[in-house]
């Protein structure tokens, strides 16, 4: 399965955990719900992975924590704000960077729908 077929199976259980629960609530519980949808769906599913991070010569057992990893494949980043600032692109973006993946959603479910301007596509292009 690709990223670009991930990612529609993704928005599609991104829609209906949004349906369900509405705008409001903490990010922890949308991470749940979606968990929950995408291993209904048949994927594989990494939640708040830990990942090592390098600085120079040090390397540090946990730089920080990936929201959600589907197949290895695309990572997901959720939140539940007002408004997606440019920082939350970025923030994905080194994500994707130091993970060397391709594909990442950021979804904020704090809005009254989903839209292209709360369920963003990033791509790394390496």
């Amino acid at each position: 399965m690709t990223e670009n077929d991930l990612s529609y199976l993704i928005r599609g259980c991104a829609f209906k955990v949004h349906s369900i629960l509405g705008p409001g609530l903490l990010e922890s519980v949308y991470e749940k719900a979606l968990v929950y949808e995408l291993k209904k769906s048949g994927l594989i599913v990494q939640t708040q992975v830990g990942m090592p991070m390098k600085y120079e010569q040090i390397e540090f057992n946990f730089g920080f924590r990936v929201d959600i990893i589907v197949n290895d494949l695309v990572i997901i980043e959720i939140k539940s704000v007002d408004t997606l600032l440019e920082i939350h692109h970025k923030q994905l973006l080194t994500y994707l960077k130091l993970l060397d993946k391709k594909l990442g959603l950021l979804i904020n479910f704090n809005t009254l729908s989903l839209s292209k301007w709360s369920m963003v596509r990033i791509v790394n292009n390496f």
